[in-house]
């Protein structure tokens, strides 16, 4: 049987991780609020700005995933400067250049300019979801990140909660005050908080433990000690650059992210469509699947801590998210039923995003972890390109989304038969042996 090495009392390392949490966690749990929102704003932005830009479905679809090309390309280089160039320094960047690039969504006039913003957004917020795992991985051992990143990433819900009464709210408030339009009004107020959070986190955040003051000497080398307790060594780039199971992560990543945001992307105009037609109204139905989300993602975060297993506790949710998806279509003009479908879907789509993300830190560590987690962020996030444009190209060529919508089941199913298909951690390898899960119990 395993042992643990350099125990730490039980009682003081709760009492550091509540520290911890409480000093790191609100801040980037803000953070990715907004960021979400950003992204997903343009969804209520859509059903005002359509008609002042002359934008096609499938233009909108295409735009609204345009996004991720910019983010994908500039999302390796930016996390693996992130160790030398430091977390604070690199996620303030981040945050101001993005509100700033939030906000002159604005500006918008026509079609390629809805384009170029769109990639410039993306551009901007590069790196930073996966950095904040990274982060998240040079603080929390193990046996607690799925944890840490369920917190972080409950933020994802958080913002579609938030956001879409919020949106709503904005959207018909401010509707021609000053000669702009209620989506112009929209962009600006949601985009400029970043700057702000970005001169924040610079002032506020630690590259890592040992420039944490606010800890003791005993509490970082509590800290390192458990931090020291992972399994596995340091890995090169190059090392991981050349493991398939990165790729088979990547691969499940893409179909995650692919149905995620065709449906968050298209939520409001799915809506809309079952005959919601109130701004406000729809702004709160499309906060309920949000709000199973979030707490979806907390459950199974501390299940598959607790369990010590992420391989099922990823698939399992991506294939019940895949078949409700799938029976979407045969509740068309159910709105009832349809708010069932897809609250119970995305919930599962953001049970599997939380779970996937807690095994990268189990195959890489060291620097190295900030270029792997990149990588797969950088490959699945292609995905958000051509979720939402094929919702758009199928609303465009037949009339309907539900098309669209029966191609992201599918794709999502493929998440859940790409995990099952990966090759399970060896026993030495895996994160909890039997004493740590009954600790952890």
């Amino acid at each position: 049987m395993s042992t643990i090495v350099n125990p730490v009392p039980s009682a003081a390392l709760s009492t550091l991780y509540r520290k911890l949490n409480w000093r790191l966690l609100p801040l980037l749990f803000v953070c990715y609020v907004f960021a979400y929102l950003d992204r997903i704003n343009v969804g209520f932005a859509k059903l005002q700005m359509q008609n002042d830009l002359g934008l096609s479905d499938a233009a909108y679809g295409v735009g609204a995933g345009v996004f991720f090309l910019g983010y994908v390309l500039f999302e390796l280089p930016s996390n693996l400067m992130l160790p030398r160039v430091g977390a604070r320094k690199t996620f303030s960047r981040i945050l101001v250049l993005w509100g700033i690039t939030s906000a002159c969504m604005l500006f918008v006039r026509n079609v390629p300019m809805f384009y170029a913003m769109r990639f410039l957004l993306g551009v901007f917020e590069a790196g930073f979801a996966p950095g904040m795992i990274y982060y998240l991985s040079c603080w929390y051992g193990p046996k607690r990140m799925a944890r840490a990143i369920a917190i972080v990433f409950i933020a994802g819900p958080a913002g579609g909660i938030i956001g879409g009464p919020l949106s709503a709210w904005l959207i018909t408030t401010f509707e021609g005050m000053g000669g702009l339009a209620g989506w112009q009004w929209m962009f600006l107020i949601e985009g400029l908080p970043c700057v702000l959070l970005g001169v924040f986190a610079y002032f506020h955040l630690c590259n890592h433990p040992a420039e944490a003051r606010w800890l003791s000497n005993e509490e970082k080398q509590m800290l390192q000690r458990e931090l020291g307790a992972a399994p596995g060594g340091e890995h090169s780039f190059r090392a991981v650059l050349r493991d398939r199971r990165i790729y088979l992560l990547a691969s499940a990543y893409f179909c995650i992210i692919f149905s995620i945001y065709a449906m968050s992307f298209w939520l409001p105009a799915i809506l809309k469509a079952q005959g919601v037609h109130d701004m406000m109204q729809l702004g709160w139905c499309a906060a309920i699947p949000y709000v199973a989300a979030g707490a979806g993602m907390y459950w199974i975060g501390r299940r598959s801590d607790r369990f010590g297993e992420r391989r099922y506790h990823c698939a399992v949710p991506a294939a019940v998210g895949a078949v409700l998806i799938l029976l979407y279509p045969s509740a068309d003009g159910n709105l009832v039923l349809s708010m069932v479908l897809l609250t119970l879907a995305i919930a599962m789509m953001f049970m599997a995003y939380t779970v996937l993300w807690a095994m990268p830190s189990e195959l890489i560590k060291g620097e190295a972890a900030a270029g792997g987690i990149a990588l797969i962020n950088t490959i699945g996030l292609c995905g958000g390109f051509w979720g939402p444009a094929v919702i758009g190209w199928a609303k465009t060529s037949t009339a309907s989304m539900n098309p669209g919508i029966v191609a992201v089941g599918c794709v999502f199913l493929c998440a859940a038969l790409v995990i099952i298909a990966s090759k399970p951690l060896a026993r030495r390898d895996r994160i909890l042996n039997p004493v740590q899960v009954e600790q952890v119990l």
